[in-house]
């Protein structure tokens, strides 16, 4: 009987503690279609999973960062929703393709028309964005998601270092690393390459050189005892006729 409660608390348990990790990593997320490089434009896309039982989202609204505000803002169409892009004001123009911007998106709306997302569902919404800023590592992108009953989720949260995740997190797109800088990675290691390739020619070379030296000291050598020996052999003749001709 103890055996028998035990087992069920522990599965009752280990039930929670699954229920909990999955409402938990059920939030509104942003990732970008291969990278997001500072000083770029990229494709992302608002991964937004439906965590109601008996609710289908039908709203989502996402907040641009104001202090690295993006000029170039294009959404994809996506079956079922109405889209909508809010520019604002900026208080300090941006300086874009020598051209001086001086508004910039701050909010876009999906709002469904006709499609939904529907409970243990998910939905993503594409993004074509740019000009990614050189100065910051990752932007933060403050999500507001909706209900059809009404409920409102807000994704608003900022992660502290250090700190565990907040309950309702932002989406933060993180930014890699300037194509530039990678181009000048490859080349450094191109280079490095060729540097490489030109010591092992070199030595190729010295190596190629020394065998030579060796060849030609061996075959000097060579010669030199076959003419040591073909002198010996004409001294010997010559001794014998010398020891003939005064016996007779």
């Amino acid at each position: 009987m103890n055996v028998s409660r035990i087992a069920l608390v522990g599965g009752v348990a280990a039930s929670t503690v699954l229920i909990l990790a999955g409402t938990a990593s059920a939030h509104v997320s942003v990732q970008p279609q291969g990278e997001a490089a500072k000083g770029g434009y990229a494709v992302i896309n608002f991964k937004v999973p439906n965590e109601g039982d008996d609710a289908a989202t039908t709203k989502l609204e996402v907040n641009f960062p104001t202090d690295h505000p993006l000029a170039s803002v294009m959404p994809q169409p996506v079956p079922g929703w109405n889209i909508k892009v809010t520019t604002s004001k900026l208080a300090k123009p941006l300086d874009m393709h020598g051209k001086k911007i001086n508004e910039a998106v701050s909010k876009v709306t999906w709002t469904a028309d006709g499609g939904k997302i529907e409970p243990g569902r998910f939905q993503q919404f594409p993004l074509s964005v740019g000009q990614l800023p050189e100065d910051a590592d990752q932007l933060v992108f403050k999500a507001v998601q909706t209900y059809d009953n009404k409920e409102v989720v807000r994704w608003i949260e900022e992660q502290k270092d250090g700190a565990e995740e907040p309950e309702s997190p932002a989406p933060v797109l993180k930014l890699t690393a300037a194509a530039d800088e990678a181009h000048g990675a490859a080349a450094t290691g191109s280079d490095s390459d060729d540097k490489n390739a030109a010591a092992d020619q070199s030595k190729d070379e010295k190596t190629t050189a020394s065998a030579s030296s060796s060849s030609s000291s061996d075959n000097t050598a060579r010669v030199l005892g076959i003419v040591g020996i073909v002198i010996g052999i004409a001294g010997v003749a010559f001794g014998v006729l010398a020891g003939r001709r005064r016996t007779a």
